[in-house]
């Protein structure tokens, strides 16, 4: 029966395969965390070739949880010297109005102006919190291996490092932050981050604060199988301002309508189009 006996071998040789590819060994989390913070900071550069839609909801809470407003806003993002810019289009589904437009207009030529003079890697807003500023201030946990988009991602669990050095308030509140990380084991790329709070950070000499229990996930994907570029995120603010009722709000973020106006922008090494 030599038909039967090829399948078994086939058979065989296909599980000896997939054994062979679960039992490679996931890498060091520290090792792994480098290569991506490496990869972040280049995406961070190459997606100035790229523009796209972006669609903020907010939904106001009381302390029930009940909506009590929601707001939309609907912004062009464009990058300036790997410096991230927004134009505002639309607001609550309304085109701006001719003096808004200048008002806007007038605000996105001193963004671009400032952008130009601040080298790559710094930031035009200290309050500003980046993927790649998170991936330094962490300490990695119970890395694995799970799938995501019928692709295998190595996930992790991470604190932030009490020992960090940080320079600025960003990368001080990524040190109260906890959560989960997803990295494309491809790609070494970010898949999906979630992240909460785990204690109160103060800003403006404690006057303002950002409350415990705040959380957010972000996810990236590749797009137009070209590059990651970020697809949506969510987030719960709870936040606390001196004399005044706390602030509560879930924030949704859509991103869409990606463009390319650079031939630079390059698709990253074996990468492949994941659907969306």
């Amino acid at each position: 029966m030599p038909r039967v006996r090829s399948f078994s071998f086939l058979f065989v040789l296909c599980a000896a395969v997939c054994m062979a590819q679960q039992a490679a060994p996931i890498p060091d989390a520290a090792t792994l965390l480098q290569q991506v913070a490496a990869h972040q900071r280049q995406l961070d550069q190459i997606r100035e070739n790229y523009t796209w839609h972006e669609s903020v909801v907010t939904r106001m809470l009381d302390k029930n949880g009940n909506v009590t407003k929601t707001e939309s806003e609907e912004d062009e993002v464009f990058f300036v010297n790997t410096h991230e810019i927004r134009r505002t289009v639309r607001k609550d589904g309304k085109a701006l109005t001719p003096d808004e437009e200048k008002k806007e207009q007038d605000r996105v030529m001193k963004a671009v102006e400032k952008a130009q003079k601040t080298p790559p890697g710094e930031f035009l807003n200290k309050n500003t919190v980046s993927i790649t500023q998170i991936l330094s201030m962490m300490k990695a946990s119970r890395p694995r291996r799970e799938k995501m988009d019928g692709r295998s991602m190595i996930a992790f669990d991470f604190t932030g490092d009490p020992h960090a050095k940080t320079h600025g308030i960003a990368e001080d509140a990524s040190k109260k932050m906890s959560g989960t990380l997803w990295v494309d084991e491809q790609d070494r790329e970010v898949r999906r981050l979630v992240a909460r709070f785990d204690d109160n950070f103060h800003l403006g000499f404690g006057l303002f604060s950002v409350g415990k229990g705040s959380n957010f996930t972000f996810n990236q994907k590749l797009v137009n199988g070209e590059l990651w570029l970020p697809v949506d995120a969510q987030a719960h603010v709870v936040a606390h301002a001196f004399g005044l009722i706390g602030y509560r709000a879930d924030v949704s973020i859509t991103d869409s309508s990606y463009q390319r106006f650079h031939a630079k922008a390059e698709q990253a090494p074996g990468a492949q189009v994941v659907p969306r």
